[in-house]
C-alpha cells in the first residue's frame, strides 16, 4: 500500500457552520442531505480525527465542516501527519490517543486493538451498514470477538494499463493469466511499446510492495500472515515461489528501474511512454491530474495460469476506531455515524478514486471497472504486508533483492538471500514490536 512522502504534520480545523456546501444526492446512493443527519442535544466539544494518510486530509476536512454544519456545537480537528503509525505509537505510551481514527486495517490498528484501549463498535446502529465481507477482513486479524474497527474505504493493487497501447499492439483484452500478460508483453515490445515500467529510487522503495503484495495472496499460504506473527512459519522456504515470480516479473521492467523515481514513471504512464505500472488505486486520481485525457484502467495481477486462482489484492485502506479513553464518545459516534451515511461515503469514494466499505455506495469510475468486477465476485484477498510488524520494512528487502537482480545474482541465490533477509529482519521488528 502507498506510503506518504510529504514530511509536515498538517491540522485543519473546521468550526464554522456553513464554511463548505453541503454534498449533493447522487443515483449511486440514497440521499441524505447534511441538515438532516444533525444530531441534536450534543454537548460542545473539540474532537481530533486523526488520519493515517495524509492524502485524503482535504477530503476529511470537507467530510468534517459538513458535519460541523450539521452539528454546529461541535469543532472537528483534522490530524493527517506523515508518520501517522509513529505518532500513534507515541499517543498509546503516552495514553494521549485521538477521539477518532481513521487508519487502514494494517498492523497500527492491530497494535491498537491488542492494546486493549479501542472501543468495541459491533453494537452500534451503522454496522449494518457496512459490508460483512470487510468487516470480517478486519475481525479475521485478531482472535476474540468484537469489531473495534468499522471499514470505510477500501483499495485495490494490480495492473494499471494504458488501453490504448494494448490496442496499438493488437491486444482485444488484458491478461488474466500469466501466460497471456507475458504474450502481451512481447506483443507490446513487438510495436517498440515499453510494456513495464518500475520506479524504486531511494524513498520510492515501498512501490516494491506493489509488486509483493499484487502477487502473493495468489500463491501464498493463505494464513502465512498469522503464522508468521505467531512464529509458526517463517519466509525460508515457505515464500520461495513468491520471491521467484517477483524476479520473474521485474525482468520484464526497464532498464534502470532501480535507479528510476516514481513520479517520473507515472509522468511516463500518463503521457502514453509505457504500457504498463504495477501500483495501486490510489494512484489514479494522480495520473487523471498528469494527463485527463490518457485511457486506462486497472486489474487483478495474473500471477497463475488458472484465471479463477488469481486473486485481486484489495484490503480496508480506511476504517474507523474510536479509543476508549476518549472524553467525547457521543461526539465520536455522532462523526463516525455522519462519514458511514451514504451520501459523504460517496463523496469520499469519489474524490480519493477508492471503493466503500458502505452498503449500496457504488465506484463507478471507468477506470475502475476491471476490479469493480473481481470485488463483486468475491475474488479478492487482502494486502500480505497488513499483517507484517510495523517495524518490519520488506520494502528494504525487496529493494536489495531488485539491486542483486540489476547487478546479476542468479535468481537461486537471490531467493535464498532474500528469505534470509527477511525472516532476520521480521524477527528483529515481531520482538521489538
Amino acid at each position: 500500500m502507498k506510503t506518504t512522502k510529504v514530511v509536515t504534520c498538517v491540522v485543519a480545523s473546521i468550526a464554522i457552520a456553513g464554511l463548505l456546501a453541503g454534498c449533493g444526492t447522487s443515483p449511486s446512493a440514497p440521499s441524505t442531505s447534511a441538515s438532516d443527519s444533525g444530531t441534536t442535544g450534543l454537548a460542545p466539544a473539540t474532537i481530533t480525527l486523526f488520519s493515517t494518510k495524509t492524502e485524503n486530509l482535504a477530503t476529511l476536512q470537507e467530510l468534517a465542516g459538513e458535519f460541523t454544519q450539521a452539528n454546529p456545537t461541535i469543532t472537528v480537528n483534522v490530524v493527517a501527519p506523515a508518520n501517522g503509525g509513529d505518532v500513534l505509537k507515541a499517543d498509546l505510551t503516552k495514553n494521549q490517543l485521538p477521539d477518532v481514527i481513521a487508519g487502514g486495517g494494517d498492523a497500527n490498528f492491530l497494535m491498537l486493538q491488542q492494546a486493549g484501549v479501542l472501543d468495541d463498535l459491533s453494537s452500534q446502529s451503522y454496522m449494518s451498514d457496512v459490508q460483512q465481507a470487510y468487516v470480517k477482513m478486519v475481525t479475521s486479524m485478531y482472535s476474540g470477538s468484537g469489531v473495534y474497527g468499522v471499514p470505510y474505504a477500501t483499495n485495490a493493487s494490480g495492473i494499471i494499463y494504458n488501453k490504448d497501447l494494448f490496442t496499438q499492439a493488437g491486444i482485444a483484452n488484458p491478461p488474466t493469466t500469466w501466460t497471456e500478460f507475458t504474450t502481451d508483453i512481447a506483443a507490446l515490445q513487438a510495436k517498440g511499446i515499453v510494456p513495464l515500467e518500475l520506479g524504486i529510487q531511494g524513498s520510492d522503495n515501498w512501490t516494491t510492495m506493489c509488486v509483493w503484495n499484487s502477487i502473493a495472496p495468489s500463491i501464498q499460504p493463505a494464513n502465512f500472515g498469522q503464522d508468521r506473527l505467531a512464529n509458526k512459519a517463517k519466509f525460508d522456504p515457505t515464500m520461495g515461489p513468491v520471491v521467484q515470480k517477483y524476479l520473474d516479473t521485474i525482468k520484464f521492467a526497464q532498464s534502470g528501474f532501480n535507479g528510476a523515481a516514481l513520479n517520473d514513471v507515472l509522468a511516463d504512464f500518463a503521457n502514453g511512454k509505457t504500457a504498463m505500472l504495477i501500483n495501486g488505486s490510489w494512484e489514479i486520481a494522480g495520473i487523471k491530474q498528469l494527463n485527463p485525457s490518457v485511457n486506462f484502467g486497472i486489474i487483478p495481477f495474473p500471477t497463475t495460469d488458472t484465471a479463477s486462482q488469481n486473486y485481486l489484492t484489495s484490503g480496508v485502506d480506511v476504517l474507523f476506531a474510536v479509543p476508549s479513553s476518549s472524553p467525547n464518545q457521543a461526539a465520536d459516534q455522532a462523526l463516525v455515524s455522519f462519514l458511514l451515511q451514504p451520501d459523504q461515503a460517496l463523496k469520499y469514494s469519489q474524490e480519493q478514486v477508492a471503493f466503500s466499505a458502505v452498503n449500496g455506495v457504488k465506484q463507478t469510475d471507468p477506470v475502475m471497472v476491471g476490479v469493480g468486477d473481481a470485488i463483486a465476485a468475491g475474488q479478492v484477498a487482502d494486502f500480505p504486508d497488513h499483517l507484517y510488524p510495523g517495524a518490519f520494512s520488506m520494502a528494504n528487502v525487496l529493494s536489495q533483492t531488485s539491486l542483486d537482480f540489476a547487478n546479476g545474482m542468479s535468481d537461486s541465490d537471490n531467493i535464498t538471500k532474500t528469505l534470509q533477509a527477511a525472516d532476520a529482519a521480521y524477527d528483529t521488528a515481531n520482538t521489538s514490536s
